[in-house]
Parts: C-alpha cells; sequence; structure tokens
C-alpha cells in the first residue's frame, strides 16, 4: 500500500503504524559499528561527505484545515532556529505563494548569506499560473496533482512564461535570481530555459520511487548528482556538448539497502518517518554508513523537510539528527554547505557526470545485508550480498538521445514518469522486498546452487573504478565497476563453472527479448539495446533464469554503455 509524500492526514496517520519498527537495536551493535568506522573512516578521508540541508517552504495547505499559515510560518521559524542553535546554514527554497508572502520576504532576509541560500521550490500556484496569463486548472490555490502543480502540465512556451514571473519576482524581492531550483521532477525545456537565460548553478530531484504521490522516476543515477542531458532531465549525458552544465542533486537521503527494495514506500532521512529519519537508531546507522564506509568521487545527502508536514511531525527527527551533523561538521567529516555551494563546486570539479559509490558495509540492526551502488555517466549498478550470497539487483544504461516524455509535450494526468533503460531490475522484476537479479552460481549441471561466501570488501581502484573483493572458499571474486563496463574475476578457484544467471519473479514483466549470437536484446519504451560481453559468453535458459553468462579465462566483463 502506498503511502504518499503530500497526503498530510493519510502519512500523519501512517506515521504511528510504521513507529513499530523494530526499536530491539541494541547500543553494542552501533559501538562495535563505530569502532569499524573508525578504521575506515582514514581509507575514505579523500572523499568529501556533502549534507545539503533543504527545507522547502509553502503558503498554504488545502489538504487539512489544521495546518494553517501561522502553523507552516511557525514551522519554518523553528527549523532556522534549530538550525542556527547547532551553527548549521542551509537552504530555504520558496513556493511562489510563500516567495510573495511578507512575512517570509522579511524572515528569510535576515539569514546571514554567507551560511544560507534562498532558492525556488518548483511547485507551481494559482498566483503564478494567473499571473503567468494561464488559466488555473486546480482545485484549490496550490494542487500538488502532476498535471496542474509540477511543469510538465504545461506547454513547453507556458513553462517559459512561468519561469520569467518567478525570476523576475524573485530579483525584485531579494534582489538576485535564484541560483537553486529543486522539485519532484522537472522537465529538460524547464532546466534548459533557467540555465540558458538566468544561468541557475543548481538543481535537484526526487530520489527513485514508483507510483508515489503519482510520481515515477526509476533507473536514474541514484544518489549524488549528475549532469542531465540536453534532452532530458533524468537521464545523464554522455559527453559535455550533450549535457545540461547544471547538476542534478537526488533528494531526501535515500536508505540504499530498503529504498530500493521496498521502491513504492518512503525510507529517507527525512524526519516524519519514524521507521527511518525519525528514527534515532537509524539516523545513527545512517550517517555512519555515509560518512565512514567507503566512497568513490564523493558522497551526498539532503537533510530538511518541507514545512507542510508541521514542526510537531518533523521535531523529533530534526533534534537527533541536527547534532550528529553539527558534530560530522567539527569533526570535519562532512561538508555542511548550501545547493548552491554545492553546484558550484561539482561544475569546478568535474566536466561530465563523475563515477560515485555508496557503500554499506555493515547493515542496520540484525541484518548481514551489504551493499555498493555505483554510478558512472554510462549506467548504474546495485550488488547485494545477503546470507552469504551475492546478487546484482540493478543495472541501468544511460543514453543522452533518449528524451523525456516531457521535453514537448504535457502530462494530463495525475501522474508523472521518468525512466532510463533497464537491463536488470531487481525491484520491478522481483517482489515487493525481495529483489532478483544476476545470481552467481556453480556446480555441476543439473545441480547448480548459488555460490556462498564471506563479507565483501570495498575500495576505490582509481576515479572512476570501484572494487567490491569478494572472498570465497579459498578464493576470491573480484567485482570491478568501470565507468563503461563491470568485471566479474575469479581468482584461485573460488568456484567450480560458475557463470551468472538472471532471474525475475514469476510473471514478471520484462524488458529483455531474447539472446541473439551471445547478446542479450532488449527493448523498453519503443527504444532497443543490448548486453554485450568483451569475455564470457550469453545463453537463454529456460530453468527460472532469462539467461546465464558464462566466463572465459574465469572472467565476464559486461559492456555497459549504449551510446558510443
Amino acid at each position: 500500500m502506498l503511502i504518499p509524500r503530500r497526503n498530510l492526514l493519510s502519512r500523519l496517520s501512517a506515521l504511528k503504524i510504521i513507529g513499530l519498527w523494530p526499536f530491539v537495536l541494541v547500543l553494542s551493535i552501533f559501538n562495535g559499528y563505530q569502532a569499524f568506522g573508525q578504521k575506515s573512516a582514514k581509507k575514505s578521508a579523500a572523499e568529501p561527505k556533502i549534507i545539503n540541508i533543504v527545507n522547502f517552504i509553502r503558503d498554504i495547505e488545502p489538504r487539512d484545515a489544521a495546518i494553517t499559515k501561522d502553523v507552516l510560518y511557525q514551522t519554518v521559524v523553528n527549523q532556522i532556529n534549530l538550525m542556527k542553535q547547532h551553527n548549521l546554514g542551509g537552504t530555504f527554497l520558496l513556493q511562489y505563494d510563500a516567495l510573495i508572502d511578507p512575512r517570509y520576504q522579511a524572515l528569510l532576509k535576515t539569514l546571514p548569506q554567507n551560511s544560507f541560500e534562498i532558492g525556488a521550490w518548483w511547485e507551481l500556484p494559482q498566483p503564478l499560473i494567473e499571473k503567468a496569463g494561464i488559466k488555473w486548472r486546480g482545485k484549490y490555490a496550490w494542487d500538488w496533482h502532476s498535471d496542474v502543480g509540477f511543469s510538465v502540465g504545461y506547454t513547453p512556451a507556458e513553462r517559459e512564461k512561468i519561469i520569467d514571473v518567478y525570476f523576475a519576482d524573485f530579483k525584485k524581492i531579494f534582489g538576485y535570481y535564484p541560483k537553486s531550483v529543486a522539485a519532484w521532477v522537472i522537465d529538460a525545456h524547464s532546466l534548459n530555459y533557467m540555465y540558458d537565460k538566468y544561468k541557475i548553478v543548481a538543481s535537484a530531484n526526487c530520489k527513485d520511487q514508483v507510483g508515489t504521490d503519482g510520481f515515477t522516476l526509476w533507473g536514474g543515477y541514484w544518489n549524488q548528482g549528475y549532469y542531465p542531458s540536453r534532452v532530458n532531465a533524468y537521464m545523464p549525458a554522455q559527453h559535455a556538448d550533450k549535457q545540461l552544465p547544471v547538476p542534478v542533486f537526488r533528494m531526501l537521503g535515500s536508505d540504499p539497502i530498503r529504498q530500493y527494495a521496498d521502491g513504492t514506500s518512503v525510507t529517507t532521512l527525512e524526519p516524519v518517518y519514524t521507521h527511518a529519519g525519525g528514527n534515532e537508531q537509524w539516523i545513527n546507522w545512517f550517517f555512519n554508513t555515509f560518512t565512514n564506509d567507503p566512497s568513490l568521487g564523493f558522497n551526498y545527502t539532503q537533510a530538511g523537510q518541507e514545512n507542510s508536514f508541521t514542526w510537531a511531525a518533523m521535531q523529533k527527527g530534526l533534534e537527533w539528527q541536527m547534532p550528529i551533523i553539527a558534530r560530522l561538521k567539527k569533526e570535519g567529516k562532512a561538508r555542511v554547505e548550501t545547493m548552491a555551494a554545492s553546484g558550484a563546486w561539482f561544475s569546478k570539479t568535474y566536466k561530465v557526470t563523475p563515477a560515485t559509490t555508496f557503500t554499506v558495509s555493515k547493515d542496520l540492526g540484525e541484518s548481514n545485508k551489504k551493499t555498493i551502488w555505483y554510478n558512472s555517466r554510462f549506467y548504474r549498478t546495485n550488488l547485494l550480498w545477503e546470507d552469504g550470497t551475492l546478487r546484482i539487483t540493478d543495472i541501468h544504461l544511460f543514453n543522452e538521445a533518449v528524451p523525456d516524455k516531457y521535453l514537448k509535450s504535457v502530462t494530463t494526468v495525475n501522474k508523472s514518469f521518468f525512466y532510463t533503460l533497464p537491463v536488470v531490475d531487481g525491484f520491478q522484476w522481483g517482489s515487493k522486498g525481495k529483489p532478483e537479479g544476476f545470481r552467481l552460481m556453480a556446480g555441476a549441471k543439473g545441480s547448480e546452487t548459488q555460490v556462498k561466501g564471506g563479507d565483501p570488501v570495498f575500495t576505490n581502484v582509481n576515479t572512476t573504478t570501484a572494487r567490491a573483493t569478494w572472498p570465497v572458499n579459498k578464493g576470491v571474486f573480484e567485482i570491478e565497476m568501470q565507468e563503461n563496463a563491470l568485471v566479474i574475476t575469479a581468482k584461485n578457484n573460488p568456484a567450480d563453472n560458475w557463470y551468472i544467471e538472471l532471474h525475475v519473479a514469476n510473471g514478471a514483466k520484462t524488458a529483455f527479448t531474447g539472446v541473439e549470437k551471445s547478446v542479450a536484446l532488449y527493448e523498453f519504451d519503443g527504444h532497443t539495446y543490448k548486453l554485450s560481453t568483451s569475455a564470457g559468453t550469453v545463453e537463454q535458459t529456460g530453468n527460472g533464469g532469462l539467461y546465464r553468462i558464462k566466463p572465459k579465462n574465469n572472467q565476464i566483463v559486461l559492456l555497459l554503455s549504449d551510446v558510443k
């Protein structure tokens, strides 16, 4: 059952239910993990850990009469006071109805500009739409539906008018144009226009999810930030001349294990969720793995909360989070900065989308899961270990030439869809809480089983390559995630007759269409693509798997680029 992000009544009541998440996590687990973290922190000290505290502001909340303008305003006042108490700055993003409210103008103008930033939250309420000369189609002065409250519901020409009105009024009020613009979804045409005309330096969109609140973003650069294609705001570009040079950061601080396996729920750093960002044990675990586990390039997370949830719902979670963030900042383990500062740093540091990782060497509580998310400008992948076995639960390819659905058209329904190209989609091709994918198998024909081993070790090989070293029997499997390839190498005979095989749940609808000349063929959303190898043989199977790949000279090399 979905818990809509912005259905306040259902979500606030649901918090009491999902608060039943196990609280039996004992302190010794975290003490032991902290000792591990101190050891691994030295290895990852070169990769910055960046935290943006982003709070976005609405001036009206039509779904609950108890959430008045005063309640919304006081929530922002309390957020500012808590941040100042812990000497933390951050970014406040204004929806247009809040932008034109004199109370927010006066409040935010008091913030020191060296540590706070004011930017734009790109949901589109009635006053903005009507000032742009467009008829309002919403039920309320702010309507949260995709076809009314977001840019994808308006034609490209209308989007430009809306942007011009907002940016002009913002400059009249604050004396400059906003540098950061974020929303759950923003189309490519709008981002291009904002950059080309107003020179924004950073943007952000929602974490990956399927269907929540009508928004589907699935298969993209999983965390951190990327340069989008000029024709697709969700799709990373592969070449500098095809990219929009505005980094797009992924919001909300996703749990790198549960937010994927349960992709229709919300397991994030948001403080209103008592099983995650409002749970003291989860918060400690998240920041421990975020700062201490190895990361390639840099690691990123976004803290904060929209004021629609009210201070009563977010207070406890924020009061747990802010002291931890302040301590990490003081100890030099994390940079806490505005979104615009992160965007400027990203643009100075990277000419194209970088390769990055988010790793978990010790999961929450009694779980023995371990994972690595790898992203590059060509693809993303996820490796998940559970009970000593490995699954490659996710591979999505990126292609800068594939436009988003709303580049020239609009959505006419309360839904929007942003995708990349699935090769392995463990969540959608598996079952809830049990993502499927490539299994590493071995054994005599007819009695093959999943290979079992010890704990993987994550290391960085160079600026674009991460390695997972997995001990099995007396040997090891080395899995290297390179910028446009994934390489699995068996050393010292860790398993006999090994191979990888793609498994999906019974009845799952996939993008796989068949095997031809040792190449796996795919078609998704009208685009055809393939998975080929430079080492290994692809064979279609019928024993519960879609196809298997056998090694050549104890190595499999998957070529993971859909562009040249």
